[in-house]
């Protein structure tokens, strides 16, 4: 954003996301409430919240633990996981030293076997995800899951979990849900007040904040962009291309990506992934019979890579591409990631061959060695668009 302009959350952690959502949990903890580490967008925040407990996204996006965590894992394997695994074991993470049990979700190869590398450390309970999510089994199966993950959070925390508060939880985040898809459509705007590193901000706090601590907020942010559009203030310029970022989970030093695009003249205008809009896209069914099953149905339907058939990725790539209109699609792919590597191609031929627009695929790690010609393929891909 220009110098001089209010950051949306003007509380001193603007562009530090990890900060911020550490800070709040501390004073939760200090409210009695217990911390759950996740380590995926499969794990079903409100019935963490409906046992009295706050959502910690675990580390996983420094390439400073992964030399630590190669001296038992295999250097070709993905950095998110390496990182995780990194931060465990030099003992660096503070969500994972607040957290008193965590949850795992079996979403590739690697994280389940890296799972049982630090099993014994703190309570821990494995969620077996469904990767065929259409079919029937998948919707029964997942329900039972977190079921099971109920009875582990009760015992674990001697703590009853009432189904009245597991809805009541679901409708707190449909609301946390459609003040958040306001803010987004300010980045449907052309040209568009708020900054991808805003976005994050919101994003990552809000899967750790309840909706009545995030309400305040959220409700804050669309009136100061409210006053941004009225006052003419946009981030970029005018004729600035404009990004769909989609792809693997980033944050942390994966962003260099994020912040080489915007050094190259581009406005990144939608975040598709589950560190950035893809959290906030759905809704959950309200006042049904089976308050688990409505969870299970929602996190089935995200769009992840592990998925197969994922055609709801394509689905929702339409809908961005018809909400946001981007002039670009880049695909971020963390390198060893392979089933959004592979993805990839089935990306770039609709994005390329239904929307005719250029595609480009970024296959990184968290490491610098890359930067320079990241920035060159970035600044090519810029320059083949057409004048504005």
């Amino acid at each position: 954003m220009k110098a001089g302009v209010e950051p949306l959350l003007n509380d001193g952690f603007a562009g530090e996301a990890t900060k911020r959502s550490l800070g709040y949990l501390q004073k939760q903890r200090e409210k009695g409430k217990n911390i759950v580490g996740i380590y995926c967008g499969y794990a079903p925040l409100e019935l963490i919240r409906a046992a009295n407990a706050a959502p910690a996204v675990l580390c996983a996006f420094a390439n400073k633990t992964i030399e630590a965590a190669e001296t038992v894992l295999p250097a070709n394997l993905c950095p998110l996981i390496k990182s995780s695994y990194g931060f465990i074991k030099t003992d660096t993470c503070p969500f994972f030293a607040i957290s008193e049990a965590v949850i795992a979700e079996t979403t590739c190869d690697g994280k389940k076997k890296m799972f049982e590398l630090i099993s014994g450390i703190k309570p821990m309970h494995v969620m077996d995800l469904p990767q065929l999510p259409d079919q029937k089994e998948a919707l029964e199966n997942w329900t039972a899951m977190i079921k099971k993950l109920k009875g582990f959070l009760e015992t674990t925390f001697n703590r009853k979990i009432e189904d009245a508060d597991v809805e009541k939880e679901i409708q707190a985040t449909n609301e946390k849900n459609r003040l958040m898809n306001k803010i987004f459509d300010f980045a449907a705007l052309t040209p568009t007040p708020v900054t991808w590193l805003e976005f994050y901000d919101l994003t990552y706090l809000g899967q750790a904040a309840t909706t009545q601590d995030m309400l305040p907020i959220l409700k804050e942010t669309i009136a100061k962009l409210e006053k941004r559009v009225a006052e003419g203030i946009y981030h970029g310029e005018k004729d600035s291309p404009r990004v769909l970022v989609t792809g693997c989970p980033v944050g942390g030093d994966a962003t260099k990506v994020f912040k080489i695009i915007e050094e190259a003249g581009g406005v990144i205008v939608v975040l598709d992934s589950c560190t950035g809009m893809k959290p906030y896209s759905g809704m959950i069914a309200e006042n049904t019979p089976d308050p688990y099953r409505a969870l299970s149905r929602r996190y089935l339907d995200l769009p992840c890579s592990c998925m197969t058939p994922n055609s709801r990725r394509l689905d929702e790539l339409d809908k961005m591409i018809e909400r946001f209109k981007p002039d670009v699609v880049v695909d971020v792919v963390l390198h060893a990631c392979h089933s959004y590597n592979i993805e990839s191609h089935k990306i770039k031929e609709h994005i390329t061959g239904m929307h005719k627009m250029p595609f480009l695929k970024i296959e990184t790690d968290y490491s610098q060695s890359d930067v320079g010609q990241i920035r060159t393929r970035v600044e090519a891909l810029f320059e083949m668009l057409p004048q504005k």
